[in-house]
C-alpha cells in the first residue's frame, strides 16, 4: 500500500509538503516584497513559522522558497547569535518577472484592499483625535521626533512603523486596530512595516512622509477629528502609490 506524502518523516506533517508550483508561487511573492520596500536591504526577515502563518503554507514550503532567494543573491542566511534570513539587494532584473506575476494576479485586490486600509486609517486617527490623552500626545511627539532623526532606509521605516502604532494605541480600540493590522497583513507578507519604494526614489518619498506625520500628529494633538481622517487617508494612500510604480516597473501598468 501507497504511503501518503509526509507519511514516515519524522516531525514533517502532510501540510508541508506542497507541490512545485506552491513554491513558485510563494517564492514570487517573497521576492516582490522584497523589491516593493516591504522588507530592505539589511532587514531580518521573520521566522520560517511566522512566514508559514502569515502566508498559510508548510514550514517545508517556506523554507525551500527561501533557499531559492538565497540562490538568487536576494538573501543570506546568518547562523548562531542573531541569526536568520537577511536581505542583501532590492530588485535586480532578475526579480522583475516574479514581480510582475505576483502583481497581475492581484492588481483588483491590492486597489480594493489598499483603499479600505486608507478608509480605515482615517476612522482610527479620527478616533485618536477625540480620544487621545496627553500622555499619548508626547509619546507621539516622542515617535515624531524618532523619525525625524532616523536615516534613509530601514531605520527610517521602523521608526514609521512605531510611530503609526502609537497613533493607533491613541485611538484606545483594540477591536478597531486588530482589524487594521489583520488588513494590512493581508496586503503584504506580514512585515510590520509599510511598503517603503524602491532607492531612487525613497528619499523624496521619506521627506514627503514627514511633512505630512507632522501635520497628523498636530490635528491629533489639537483634536481636530475631520483634518486627522482626510490627513491619514492622504498620507496611507502613499503604499498604493508605491505599488503602481513598481507596477509600471514590472509592465503590469503602462500608464
Amino acid at each position: 500500500m501507497t504511503q501518503p506524502a509526509g507519511a514516515g518523516v519524522p516531525g514533517l506533517l502532510e501540510s508541508e509538503l506542497e507541490s512545485p508550483s506552491r513554491i513558485d508561487e510563494i517564492t514570487d511573492r517573497l521576492v516582490t516584497a522584497i523589491a516593493l520596500g516591504e522588507y530592505l536591504p539589511g532587514a531580518r526577515l521573520p521566522a520560517e513559522r511566522d512566514l508559514a502563518a502569515a502566508l498559510k503554507v508548510g514550514r517545508m514550503t517556506v523554507r525551500a522558497a527561501l533557499a531559492r532567494l538565497v540562490d538568487r543573491g536576494l538573501v543570506e542566511t546568518r547562523r548562531g547569535r542573531g541569526g536568520g534570513s537577511y536581505v542583501l539587494q532590492q530588485w535586480p532584473e532578475s526579480s522583475t518577472e516574479s514581480v510582475c506575476r505576483t502583481l497581475t494576479m492581484r492588481l483588483d485586490e491590492l486597489r480594493d484592499r489598499c483603499d479600505a486600509i486608507c478608509r480605515l486609517h482615517g476612522a482610527i486617527c479620527r478616533a485618536a483625535a477625540e480620544s487621545r490623552s496627553d500622555r499619548d500626545i508626547a509619546v507621539l511627539q516622542e515617535h515624531l521626533a524618532a523619525y525625524r532623526r532616523a536615516e534613509s532606509g530601514l531605520s527610517a521605516q521602523q521608526a514609521d512603523s512605531a510611530l503609526h502604532l502609537a497613533i493607533i494605541d491613541a485611538a484606545h480600540n483594540d477591536i478597531l486596530k486588530q482589524v487594521l493590522l489583520d488588513l494590512e497583513a493581508s496586503v503584504s507578507i506580514g512585515a510590520p512595516a509599510h511598503l517603503w519604494g524602491e532607492q531612487v526614489t525613497m528619499r523624496e518619498m521619506e521627506m514627503r512622509a514627514l511633512a505630512e506625520h507632522e501635520q497628523l500628529v498636530g490635528a491629533i494633538a489639537d483634536g481636530r477629528g475631520d483634518d486627522a481622517d482626510a490627513l491619514a487617508r492622504a498620507h496611507v494612500a502613499i503604499d498604493f502609490e508605491l505599488i503602481s510604480a513598481a507596477m509600471r516597473r514590472a509592465g503590469v501598468l503602462t500608464e
